[in-house]
């Protein structure tokens, strides 16, 4: 387990933190497929907090694609990094899912994270925000569609909607519903970096053989919940 320290000149303020959004969201790259879904790594990370002792768990869990095999994991523990703000929840676990990430002893590969990418008030949630710093493709999978509107999509897994912004005159596709079990409420995917939303979602069904919810976000929020307890009850 990987002990992280808040990294120098982090931001400190919602300006400071808006303003870094704005610089690094010019840097997401859109048109790159991505790898294709069964192949390679394909890694989940997840973050589970204690507030009342300032402290944040991540955790990266590898999977090998085509058989959903855990390749390897790592955690990291630290000191939470910002204070609660809706949209600049990024700014709370990256440093500490960075360092996660640096302690693989093995390509990632797709990252998955569990939450936004370009479905954000800004365009700019964490898996954009983490693709950007690492270079990785990225996707978001959300378990609610933030503050985004979109229609059931039909009942058989697979079967997709848009997710729109929250403007009846804004019908930019920020991201998808997506079925992942039959008759059972979808997952909310969206793009984070160097990879396509069609792409995303096809990664996303390959994850999901036998549950709602990814096995990489499975798998990697029972591992930092796990950290979490241990670094707590130590």
């Amino acid at each position: 387990m990987t002990s992280v320290r808040i990294p120098a000149g982090w931001p400190a303020t919602e300006e400071e933190a808006r303003a870094v959004q704005d610089e690094l969201r010019a840097r997401v790259v859109l048109d790159e497929p991505g790898p294709p879904p069964g192949s390679g790594h394909v890694t989940g990370v997840d973050v589970a907090y204690d507030d009342e002792r300032d402290v944040v768990a991540a955790a990266a869990v590898v999977l090998d694609a085509a058989t959903l095999r855990v390749v390897a994991e790592a955690t990291a523990i630290g000191r939470i990094s910002f204070p609660y703000v809706p949209g600049l929840l990024a700014f709370r676990e990256i440093p500490t899912v960075l360092a996660a990430l640096d302690a693989l002893p093995c390509p990632p590969g797709l990252v998955v994270c569990d939450g936004y990418g370009l479905a954000h008030p800004r365009r700019f949630g964490l898996a954009s925000h983490l693709g950007v710093l690492t270079d990785l493709p990225t996707i978001g999978v959300a378990k609610n569609p933030f503050t985004f509107r979109y229609d059931d999509p039909a009942a058989p897994r697979g079967s997709t909607s848009p997710l729109l912004a929250d403007t009846e005159a804004d019908t930019e596709e920020v991201g998808r519903a997506l079925r992942t079990r039959d008759s059972v409420k979808p997952v909310f995917v969206s793009v984070g970096h160097r990879t396509t939303l069609d792409n995303a979602c096809a990664h996303v069904l390959a994850l999901t053989p036998a549950y709602r919810l990814p096995e990489t976000t499975r798998r990697a929020d029972t591992l930092c919940r796990r950290a979490l307890r241990e670094a707590t009850e130590a």
